[in-house]
């Protein structure tokens, strides 16, 4: 009897197990959930050093309507060995991925990030314009 009642449980289990396993939520091609949020800026930015120490004089200044960000680096600093670093709004991802040391030595050709909605439908380009303290 104890043999049919497990028999029956497992067959009952099975089909619920089987439900609770479906994807109801979409995912992008980087195993991100994509979501129903339009928002789409930068709230932060920071930029470290090769030894992951802030190089920024002051704090970087984010124009969410032009979409740039201005940040001034200290005097010395090498502008090849840079580690951005942004914060977004909740859901939205950056684009290209930042995956190691980015070279910004070319101050007259400043670096673009796109950052993409959570819904991915929106894309808005950053430019991100470095400045050496005098």
């Amino acid at each position: 009897m104890k043999k049919y009642i497990k028999i029956l449980f497992i067959c009952l289990l099975v089909p619920f197990v089987w439900i609770g396993c479906k994807e109801d939520f979409p995912i992008d091609e980087d195993g991100l959930l994509i979501t129903n949020r339009g928002q789409c800026y930068v709230s932060n930015f920071e930029l470290l050093g090769s030894d992951f120490q802030t190089v920024r004089s002051k704090n970087a200044v984010i124009d969410t309507v032009a979409q740039t960000i201005r940040v001034e680096v200290f005097f010395g600093t090498d502008l090849k060995n840079l580690y951005p670093q942004f914060s977004l709004v909740t859901d939205a991802k950056l684009d290209p991925k930042i995956t190691g040391k980015v070279d910004f030595s070319d101050l007259n050709s400043p670096k673009v990030y796109t950052v993409v909605s959570g819904n991915r439908k929106v894309r808005k380009p950053y430019t991100v314009y470095v400045t050496v303290q005098q």
